[in-house]
């Protein structure tokens, strides 16, 4: 965990901040914890959210989260997107929505610096600049987004997105729960588990294996 206490100089946050995200980066993210005196965490594995922010209560400042395992740019964005809600929380406290225009604001301007630093590669940077038009509450809820970012993972080969399995085909989720893929309702797959014939709606990016149809 990274805090702004002196016992950590911001040329140490700047070489641990330098394992996960372009070391181009790492200056700006450092200076934005010590000004904001943030207690800035590398945290586990989350699978509902890459990061989070909480604003100061029971005595505690700022606080903001990003998942370990974030490629680096997913990781910048993701952090990026909680120093955005930081801004909005001193400028506007609980009078703002999480996601309002004053965050969409924020987030917008405080992507800027690391396009003049060129940390992205361009077919990141071309589809984070679409992205900003009109930014959502998660990169998950941005395809396209989601894809360029997704695309530099170290992943399991086995692994594809619901959107490639084949209509019809069965696929399983990493807790081993099987599924069929069904037909597609607006922008989601209608799905059914096998065993127990249940229906459920799957995102086109989530994450499953495919199997060996019988």
């Amino acid at each position: 965990m990274i805090k702004t206490e002196s016992s950590l100089m911001i040329d140490q946050k700047i070489s641990v901040l330098s394992k996960y995200i372009p070391p181009e980066a790492a200056n700006l993210i450092a200076k934005w914890i010590d000004f904001y005196r943030c207690e800035f965490k590398i945290s586990k594995s989350r699978n509902t959210k890459f990061g989070d922010y909480r604003p100061p209560q029971n005595g505690k400042g700022h606080r903001i989260s990003v998942n370990h395992n974030l490629n680096p740019y997913a990781f910048l964005v993701t952090a990026v997107h909680e120093f955005a809600h930081l801004v909005t929380w001193k400028e506007f406290e609980q009078k703002a929505k999480p996601h309002g225009n004053e965050w969409k604001t924020n987030f917008k301007r405080m992507m800027q610096p690391f396009f003049e630093f060129e940390v992205f590669p361009i077919e990141i940077r071309k589809v984070i600049t679409n992205y900003l038009e009109n930014p959502s509450a998660s990169s998950c809820s941005d395809i396209d987004l989601f894809r360029a970012l997704s695309s530099y993972d170290k992943k399991d080969p086995n692994i594809i997105h619901v959107d490639k399995v084949p209509d019809n085909h069965r696929f399983a989720m990493k807790n081993g729960k099987v599924f069929r893929k069904m037909n597609k309702i607006r922008k989601r797959f209608r799905c059914i588990e096998v065993k127990s014939g249940a229906i459920y709606l799957f995102s086109p990016i989530a994450e499953v294996y495919l199997m060996k149809d019988e």
